[in-house]
């Protein structure tokens, strides 16, 4: 079979160096995971104009995290928090392309702050700085490496996350200072942490939309391995 082509949204830095451009980034263990799980990956430039033909191209989409913020007006907030700090441009594009997959029912994954926009689109809203709003929160900014857990999460019993990794709880990576507060109608909470916070959702109205608070590509755990496969065996199906 035929590897299926998984897009991956870029960060975009500010300009730098001689040109004084913006520089798309991505780190390498994004592609290395989607590769090592059939899939060919390809990196999307932000350019809205083409977000249909993107769409129609790619078998699946990875929204990747950055060390960004979704803006609260998309959810409804008119005050953001000092520690909030937005990318307009690549939440754009990210927007735009997100929709443009789950429209045509194709696999999309959300890591990290991916998994937060979608679940801006999806209808839910944010914590904007969770040290602020939740009591006794763990460190979800581990200080330890994010190749190494730094809390667990509890699985929900059913769920297509819990399907897909088994058992009921996941030690998971942690370098996130916001997080899901609530979700849309018809969207599954799939993951907890033990301070409460969610750590993960999906929508089982489309054929594979999952969003992780954590890092599977950086495979802390066998069953982050198993999230990218899934993830991939659906994008050869779609």
């Amino acid at each position: 079979m035929t590897a299926p082509l998984i897009g991956l949204t870029l960060d975009v830095d500010a300009p730098r160096g001689l040109a004084k451009a913006p520089h798309y980034s991505l780190r390498a263990t994004y592609t290395q995971a989607v590769s090592n799980a059939g899939g060919l990956p390809i990196c999307l430039p932000h350019q809205p104009e083409m977000i249909d033909a993107y769409a129609d191209t790619i078998a699946g989409l990875v929204v990747t995290g950055g060390g960004f913020d979704v803006n609260p007006a998309l959810y409804g907030e008119n005050t953001k928090h000092e520690t909030v700090t937005t990318k307009e441009g690549r939440t754009h594009f990210e927007l735009g392309i997100v929709k443009a997959m789950l429209k045509r029912n194709k696999p999309v994954l959300g890591i990290c702050g991916g998994q937060q926009l979608i679940n801006v689109i999806l209808g839910g809203t944010l914590i904007q700085h969770i040290e602020d709003e939740v009591t006794n929160s763990l460190l979800h900014e581990q200080p330890n490496p994010r190749t190494e857990p730094g809390h667990k999460v509890k699985l929900t019993a059913g769920s297509l996350l819990q399907r897909i990794v088994g058992g009921n709880e996941l030690p998971v990576n942690s370098a996130h200072h916001q997080a899901v507060k609530s979700v849309g109608a018809g969207v599954v909470v799939n993951a907890v942490a033990a301070d409460g916070v969610i750590e993960g959702i999906e929508d089982p109205r489309y054929k594979f939309c999952l969003g992780v608070q954590w890092h599977p590509e950086l495979h802390v755990s066998d069953g982050d391995g198993r999230i990218i496969s899934a993830f991939v065996d659906a994008a050869k199906a779609a």
